[in-house]
């Protein structure tokens, strides 16, 4: 795949350098034959050259140019058309069927475990969450995608199809432990069926909902330990793959957990490839998707700032509460009041307060929530000092 991509530049790189030689190439030629000419219309009638003999030659200088011209650009559209056609063949076919990137995985076993009618996990806008064990043994979550509704005909063409294609398969080569591998995907005429590794604890959605349905107890350990896996994984994708990455839909639901309660990023760059994936829920996203809708590594922060105020609140973003203490606030707001007016304590998850020292940290976490949730991209660290910044927390 690194090779096509090589390939395609080199190829674009030596279409502009023939485009660039034939145009100084024209040019020079032009004014050679134009200085020509003006010599030898310039040039004193004499006996040796009479008017005849510098029509002639004034003719044969335009019959040349015209010649050269001519050959040149004929050159140049056979050389555009080879070109054309060895990208042509070389482009990657649409393909059928179940696509699988792990060897665990045989595509047919696949295929059966879905027609099946596998567990319902749970549902979301985007589409449907399912459980299913292959007939190896192997357990896998399947993200069925929603049909293309109300979606344009050009974003259903083959070149888009390829290109999505081509995307899931470059999010299957992301490897680190906090990142959700793409293990395989089916697509049908109007659909993804994505599939990756099952995690047995769920999302971090439904982790924080069970917490405040007081059905599940997450500490202070277990939530930092989350934050700083959510943040790796995002140094990973903005610092460290190449090419660079942005997750574009950064929230709980889309933070796996395993049984050890080690976070995974899920659905990595997907808003920006599928038609239907949106982009972060509300609550979640930056001011500047909004304003004009610019997106960058520091809008992944500011939805990890969200996060990270939510694992220190135990609240939901669009807590009723934020609004009222604020007047139409936000989470953000919320925590920068209560900071500023030095009473961040009354905004931390009165489950975890325990030891002194922990409540220390979790300040320090309210600092550090409350600069990445900072309206500019510029005041807000990069995932690479957010991973220091977190790991250092027990040293306060």
């Amino acid at each position: 795949m690194e090779k096509k991509h090589f390939y395609n530049k080199r190829s674009n790189k030596a279409l502009k350098l023939d485009l660039l030689f034939i145009f100084c190439f024209n040019i020079i030629s032009v004014q050679c034959i134009e200085k020509i000419s003006k010599n030898i219309s310039s040039d004193p009638p004499s006996q040796s050259q009479p008017p005849e003999f510098k029509n002639r030659l004034h003719k044969i200088s335009l019959s040349i140019l015209f010649g050269i011209i001519t050959g040149l650009i004929f050159a140049f559209l056979v050389a555009f058309l080879i070109r054309c056609f060895i990208r042509y063949i070389n482009r990657s076919p649409i393909l059928k069927g179940p696509v699988v990137f792990s060897p665990k995985i045989p595509p047919k076993t696949l295929k059966s475990a879905l027609a099946n009618e596998p567990q319902l996990l749970g549902s979301s806008p985007n589409g449907k969450y399912y459980k299913t064990v292959l007939d190896n043994g192997l357990t896998v979550a399947v993200k069925q995608l929603e049909p293309f509704e109300n979606v344009s005909l050009e974003a259903q063409s083959k070149s888009v199809k390829r290109r999505i294609q081509l995307e899931l398969e470059i999010l299957a080569g992301l490897r680190h432990r906090n990142l959700m591998s793409l293990r395989a995907y089916i697509r049908e005429s109007d659909r993804y069926s994505l599939i990756y590794d099952y995690a047995p604890t769920g999302s971090l959605e439904d982790a924080m909902r069970r917490v405040r349905e007081n059905q599940l107890q997450l500490n202070w350990e277990l939530r930092r330990r989350i934050a700083v896996g959510i943040v790796k994984g995002l140094q990973y994708l903005h610092f460290t793959c190449d090419p660079r990455r942005l997750h574009y839909n950064l929230k709980p639901s889309n933070v796996m957990l395993d049984s050890q309660f080690e976070p995974r990023l899920a659905d990595c760059g997907l808003a920006m490839i599928i038609p239907n994936v949106g982009r972060s829920a509300s609550g979640y996203s930056a001011p500047e998707c909004f304003q004009n809708d610019r997106y960058t590594d520091k809008s992944d922060v500011f939805s990890f700032g969200v996060i990270l105020g939510v694992l220190l609140t135990g609240r939901d973003p669009l807590d009723p509460l934020f609004e009222e203490a604020t007047g139409g606030g936000s989470l953000g707001l919320w925590l920068g009041h209560l900071q500023q007016a030095g009473e961040a304590s009354e905004a931390l998850d009165k489950s975890i307060l325990g030891e002194e020292i922990e409540e220390d940290e979790m300040l320090m976490a309210v600092r550090i929530a409350v600069v990445c949730l900072s309206d500019s991209p510029a005041d807000r660290p990069s995932s690479d000092e957010l991973v220091s910044m977190l790991t250092q927390l027990n040293s306060f």
